[in-house]
């Protein structure tokens, strides 16, 4: 097992913009986990990960032009039909070591879902790269989907965001 997953956040930011969603072939979420995570290549990507591992997102543009950024990523109720809000991510700033990326003493929410007490890194809009610590808590086999919201350069429609892709611990 390696200590770190890296997902790769590819995105046509032409065709993001032109389009206003990241679907549509405007997203590719790639990893390089040791596990077998499904739909490589999508927004479906559900990356298969183990407690204490470190997950990485970069983002990258397909047009070089264009910037994109990682805005947020922030895990998605289990039950979002009770009103329940997303579980946030503290935003912390650059780009932190494991030990710092995390509140270890946080609780998960009711539903078992990440909480805001673990964070991933990356609040300043100039970062492209954000990671975070799989906490231990996590039912084995069940995916944890998240929103990944992504700014591409300034304008009315350039924050998109989609909410398909997961976590699942082995």
């Amino acid at each position: 097992m390696k200590p770190q997953v890296n997902i790769a956040v590819v995105v046509d930011v032409i065709g993001a913009l032109s389009d206003k969603t990241l679907l549509n072939g405007n997203l590719c979420l790639i990893d390089d986990g040791s596990f077998d995570s499904k739909n490589q290549g999508t927004p479906d990507l559900c990356t298969v990960v183990v407690p204490g591992q470190v997950v990485q997102w970069s983002a990258l543009a397909v047009d070089l032009q264009t910037p994109v950024e990682i805005r947020s990523i922030s895990f998605v109720p289990a039950d979002e039909g009770s009103g329940a809000t997303a579980h946030g991510v503290d935003h912390a700033g650059p780009v932190e070591s494991a030990a710092e990326g995390t509140d270890g003493g946080a609780a998960g929410g009711a539903d078992g879902a990440p909480s805001a007490g673990h964070r991933v890194a990356g609040g300043q809009l100039d970062l492209n790269v954000w990671s975070g610590v799989v906490p231990p808590y996590l039912v084995p086999g069940v995916p944890y989907r998240y929103r990944l919201e992504l700014q591409m350069y300034e304008g009315e429609h350039s924050v998109l965001h989609v909410d398909s892709p997961a976590l699942m611990c082995l």
